[in-house]
């Protein structure tokens, strides 16, 4: 069975992981100095340290590539037993964020729970069983999807009762990227064309005003939408100002690796949702232009691995998980290069981020299991036995 696995996409895995564990072995040497200093002072430690995000990116790792091989080896059909159960504990973890005491603010969003030592973002998870269970009820619902009764309007609460709880955090990257997931995964799973356009207006009528009411998410729509004013580019604009300055600074063939201005403390961030910033500093674009390609592989692949899955439930968490790492990829880069505001969101694979990394490893470790029983066989077997789908359309 492993003789099938989709070994280009694996490959591909494993490379942009370990790239991004060399990344944050270079950019964060200033932060980690910073902080394990603050912990000296606070004595808690003893010596400050330049590889103190790079030791726990390493166990991240570790962890993140071991849950990654469980998801490998367990039939991916046993998820479909688990969607309900999973995706109702994952609502229940992001109701837990708003209650002092397990609640952990980083930065200015309620999205973390303090586990003893560790600390968890229950958003992330969502991610992946908010497509095992959306994956579970459009398999069920396969013959009434375009309707509005049975179609419509059970897709809008669930993408509702998805999204609110991410929204009222604040966390605006989390929220589109799961909106994103739902209606994809929706729209090829056969949705009406007009339904998918009113259930995403009606996420944003309804999400967008709630998490606007904090005034640091007002003020990155302010700094995007006025880049040249320099009051706004000095103060609330000065973040995406600096991943600016470190993308042009990278040219063609960049600083060197290790050799980045920026990460000295002039980029906030910058071993987390703005690495892709310094990876243009000390890389260059043309380098860069290969870790590009590797996440267009990566699509490649897990579009490939949904088109020749054997049965609708992994045709759909295929591509919802594709999807996923696809816009998120895609957002944080759109972000870097003020083509979009700040979101907070990480790069899948590289930014530094335990429950961002594990998510996305337990996730591609998921679509690898799909690829060992994917086949052209087993795809036209499929397709054989329904008819409509946006998706199958598309592709026969």
């Amino acid at each position: 069975m492993f003789k099938r696995m989709d070994l280009l996409l694996a490959g591909v895995t494993v490379v942009l992981t370990l790239f991004g564990l060399a990344m944050i072995a270079s950019v964060s040497v200033f932060e980690s100095y910073q902080i394990t200093q603050r912990l000296v002072a606070q004595g808690t430690r003893e010596l400050p340290s330049n590889s103190f995000y790079l030791w726990r990116s390493f166990f991240h790792v570790l962890f993140s590539m071991g849950a990654a091989s469980v998801c490998i080896i367990v039939p991916y059909r046993a998820w479909q037993k688990l969607a309900l159960p999973l995706f109702a504990l994952t609502l229940f973890l992001l109701i837990l964020v708003f209650l002092p005491g397990i609640s952990a603010e980083y930065g200015t969003a309620h999205s973390w729970l303090r586990i003893g030592p560790f600390s968890l973002q229950p958003s992330e998870f969502l991610k992946l069983t908010l497509i095992f269970y959306m994956a579970l009820w459009l398999q069920k619902r396969e013959q009434e999807i375009s309707t509005w009764k049975e179609g419509f309007l059970p897709f809008a609460s669930l993408l509702l009762i998805s999204t609110f709880l991410i929204a009222v955090q604040p966390d605006l990257g989390s929220f589109i990227v799961l909106s994103a997931i739902a209606v994809t995964m929706f729209f090829v799973a056969g949705g009406n064309i007009f339904h998918v356009a009113l259930g995403t207006s009606i996420a944003s009528i309804l999400g967008l005003p709630l998490i606007l009411q904090q005034d640091y998410v007002r003020n990155r729509f302010l700094a995007f939408l006025h880049p040249d004013d320099p009051a706004i580019a000095e103060s609330i604009g000065f973040q995406i100002k600096q991943a600016l300055i470190a993308v042009g600074s990278g040219g063609p063939f960049g600083v060197g690796y290790g050799k980045s201005i920026q990460k000295f403390g002039y980029l906030p961030e910058v071993q987390a949702d703005m690495i892709f910033a310094a990876m243009a500093e000390e890389l260059g674009f043309l380098r860069l232009m290969i870790i590009l390609g590797m996440y267009g592989i990566f699509v490649w692949r897990g579009y490939h691995i949904a088109r020749c899955a054997p049965d609708r439930f992994g045709f759909l968490v295929a591509t919802g998980i594709t999807t996923w790492i696809a816009f998120q990829a895609l957002l944080n880069v759109c972000v870097t290069l003020a083509l979009f505001p700040l979101t907070g969101l990480t790069l899948p694979f590289i930014s530094y981020g335990g429950s961002s990394l594990m998510s996305v490893l337990m996730g591609t470790g998921i679509l690898l299991n799909i690829s060992m029983y994917s086949t052209e066989e087993a795809a036209l077997a499929r397709r054989s036995r329904r008819k409509g789908g946006v998706w199958q359309r598309l592709m026969t």
